[in-house]
């Protein structure tokens, strides 16, 4: 009987320090979704950029991405953003797709220009720019490399050169 009632005790313990960790994990993981005014921007591309993914000015999480439709005239995706209430862009903003590093996630990076007048509310980001994949980085750096070693060969005519 005692038996019982230690086991109870320890699982009650168990279980409230796991709510403690739950707890803590939560709110030290900055998930909270930043309200504001909706935004727009159209890309040629959004590869690994997701609905839920962050908005950035200078590293700094200023917004959240929405959604991700197609835009059934132009084929391109639209991607659907939030931005803090307390950030005026400029109309010249541009919005660029970005990788946190060489495997991770991405993220929308915007860089704001100079213009004094603002996007309004339900806006769109004009100057939009998508990174190229690592598999298309990759084929273009192979790509200069068989060019550099063709052309190299024929302007010294297959010798290595002297220094």
């Amino acid at each position: 009987m005692r038996r019982n009632v230690i086991e109870t005790v320890m699982g009650g313990v168990v279980l409230v320090v796991a709510a403690f960790f739950l707890a803590f994990a939560y709110t030290s993981a900055d998930l909270r979704k930043v309200q504001g005014y909706a935004l727009t921007a159209n890309f040629s591309s959004i590869s690994g950029l997701q609905s839920g993914s962050d908005v950035r000015i200078s590293g700094v999480k200023v917004g959240t991405v929405v959604g991700l439709t197609l835009d059934p005239k132009s084929y391109q995706a639209v991607v659907h953003l939030s931005v803090d209430p307390t950030i005026k862009l400029p109309r010249d903003t541009a919005a660029v797709i970005a990788s946190e590093s060489l495997l991770g996630g991405k993220y929308l990076s915007l860089e704001p220009g100079g213009d004094p007048d603002t996007i309004a509310p339900n806006g769109r980001i004009e100057y939009t720019q998508s990174t190229p994949g690592i598999e298309q980085l990759l084929g273009q750096v192979i790509f200069s490399l068989q060019n550099m070693s063709k052309g190299g060969d024929q302007q010294q005519g297959g010798q290595p050169p002297k220094l």
